[in-house]
């Protein structure tokens, strides 16, 4: 078994037509979320989206890579050591 990590994870979307996308990741992984907040900055054309996580390297690197792949979105992780 992989020992549980805590960690942030901060995603900036840049094109909205990928949100459903997004969605559909972050539920699929909801198991290791622990909290989410959503800002849509309007004034920019962007939304920031940030995480908290609580779970296996294994299981947070593939939700980050997943989200990476997406269209519009740029995705960052930092992870505790222990």
């Amino acid at each position: 078994m992989s020992e549980s990590r805590l960690g942030t994870v901060g995603i900036v979307v840049d094109d909205p037509e990928s949100t459903s996308l997004i969605n559909a990741v972050l539920h699929q992984y909801a198991d290791i979320i622990v909290g989410r907040l959503g800002i849509p900055y309007r004034s920019r054309g962007v939304s920031v989206i940030a995480l908290v996580v609580d779970g296996s390297m294994d299981a947070i690197s593939g939700m980050t890579g997943r989200l990476g792949k997406l269209p519009g979105v740029s995705v960052k992780a930092a992870i505790s050591r222990r």
